[in-house]
């Protein structure tokens, strides 16, 4: 992040012996510089779309784990050389009831034994012998999966069920904590790195690794690469979303984090139940989703790195040189100097670094900070809870997932037209709000049975109350936004405190009531 001082200051080094070089941008001072390019020019549209080509594959990799990781019918297995009739072997297996219907036991049998026994004799199951009062045992031969939707995922594949069912929600678990790691560390790698270098490098992890995945040995050996693929899938993603905010004019950046980031992560995830209806085996099905990954390397080429970013690590030239190249694109003259450089007293304060923890440090930052926090953290249980569940709802798992996916379609489209017309805190609560007492609503729904509801219940009673706790953060429709922590603190709707002043003689920096 960039100094805490009153005005923006780029400079590469803090204190030196000869005066520096600074180039002052104001909150708004950037914007106003860079107004030549207009708004919406060939170099703008380029990055728009290119950045939001680059989200597509963060849709089908997230989802993915519902087609992967479903678990189809099963029942213990008989062995084929087993030394029975075929009327034992249609009895062997225990019926039990599930939701009301009567299906084959999924975790039992049987003794094979007492079976076997009957069998040599020449009784008749049903008639000689009463089959429910014979022991029963553990699949102890393995089981039998039903191929009539898949012919195999990671659960048929390495028997994640009765005993071991656990493993299967553990790795989507796995995968979210990778995305979680990721969540903090991208920030603070793309601040030090640059943003291009973190999206292409982290796009490169979650292609490489998602390929890995493939050929994985174990149960074991697929977690952990799926941890990594999470930490790449959520750093590319918010990379790629930091990249185009900062390039794009302040009036294209709505409508490029509605409909162009999310739709285009909508499409990412619309086209997962499409390619899983064809590819109904998990290795070829991850192969098919990783490959085309590799046909965002010619991206590099185009897209830039942000200028701003250069700015805050005093890379001025290379920032002009970015700024140039798009005015050549848009056919526009770039002025002899784009940044206006002033020179500071060789006494002027050491520029202060930022870390995540400065979010946490005012008391201001961090009353917003931990709102966000747990609006996100509430938001995002609700949202993939009802996404990764489309497998388990009656019907296909592939239309299920489709409309799950489709219904985001018109769902960002009202989000951009109230972002457009609607204060902000309006837009969170209503939506929110509303998302809750429907999930609490799902529940009038007969029958159910508490296992099922309690999670709605949850669910619901979470999104309502972030819905009101979105009315606690400061407005920002139609105002400019803070670019750095100082701005933060004089930010409409903030208690304003005091701030780091630059002296009018010497050009000193006063940073001791910053924060």
């Amino acid at each position: 992040m960039t100094p805490p001082i009153k005005d923006k200051l780029f400079s590469p080094l803090g204190r030196t012996n000869n005066p520096l070089p600074i180039f002052i941008m104001t909150e708004t001072g950037y914007e106003d510089n860079t107004a030549f390019l207009g708004e919406w020019g060939p170099f703008q549209q380029m990055v728009f779309f290119l950045l939001c080509l680059s989200i597509i594959p963060n849709g089908f990799t997230g989802m993915s784990i519902v087609f992967i990781g479903d678990t189809p019918s099963h029942h213990c297995l008989i062995p084929a050389n087993a030394n029975i009739t075929g009327e034992w072997r249609n009895h062997s297996i225990p019926l039990e009831e599930e939701s009301g219907t009567v299906v084959l036991s999924k975790c039992a049998r049987y003794k094979l034994d007492v079976i076997k026994s009957f069998s040599e004799r020449g009784y008749v199951p049903g008639i000689d012998v009463n089959v429910s009062e014979i022991q029963h045992e553990t699949c102890l031969d393995g089981w039998e999966y039903d191929r009539g939707t898949y012919i195999s995922t990671i659960v048929s594949e390495w028997d994640l069920v009765c005993a071991d069912k656990w493993k299967n929600p553990l790795t989507s678990s796995v995968f979210f904590c990778g995305v979680l790691t990721g969540s903090f560390l991208s920030g603070q790698l793309s601040d030090r790195f640059g943003r291009k270098n973190v999206l292409f490098a982290t796009m490169g992890v979650q292609t490489v690794f998602t390929f890995i995945q493939v050929f994985s040995p174990s149960w074991v050996v697929f977690c952990a690469l799926f941890f990594v693929v999470g930490m790449g899938q959520i750093s590319n993603y918010v990379a790629a979303f930091v990249l185009g905010t900062e390039i794009l004019s302040p009036s294209k950046r709505i409508i490029y984090s509605t409909l162009g980031v999310c739709m285009f992560y909508t499409i990412g995830y619309m086209l997962l139940p499409a390619v899983a209806f064809f590819i109904r085996d998990w290795r070829m099905l991850m192969l098919a989703l990783t490959l085309p990954g590799f046909l965002y390397v010619p991206f590099w080429w185009f897209i830039p790195e942000s200028p701003r970013w250069l700015l805050s690590q005093g890379r001025v030239e290379e920032a002009e040189a970015i700024l140039r190249d798009a005015a050549r694109r848009n056919r526009v003259t770039a002025p002899e100097v784009i940044f206006r450089p002033v020179q500071l007293d060789p006494k002027a304060g050491k520029l202060v670094a930022h870390n995540i923890c400065d979010l946490v440090r005012s008391s201001n930052i961090r009353w917003v900070s931990i709102t966000l926090w747990l609006v996100w953290t509430i938001l995002s249980i609700g949202y993939f809870a009802l996404s990764l569940n489309t497998s388990n709802l009656a019907g296909s798992s592939y239309l299920n997932c489709f409309l799950s996916a489709a219904i985001e379609v018109p769902a960002y489209t009202m989000a951009w037209l109230m972002f457009r017309c609607c204060p902000r805190r309006l837009c969170l609560f209503s939506t929110l709000f509303l998302g809750g007492v429907v999930l609490l609503c799902i529940n009038l729904i007969p029958p159910r049975g508490c296992s099922k509801s309690l999670p709605y219940i949850l669910m619901g009673s979470l999104t309502a109350l972030s819905g009101l706790l979105s009315l606690l953060l400061p407005e920002s429709h139609r105002m400019p936004l803070p670019d750095t922590i100082t701005h933060m603190q004089t930010f409409p709707g903030w208690k304003k405190r005091p701030v780091c002043k630059l002296s009018q003689t010497t050009g000193e920096e006063d940073v001791s009531d910053t924060l």
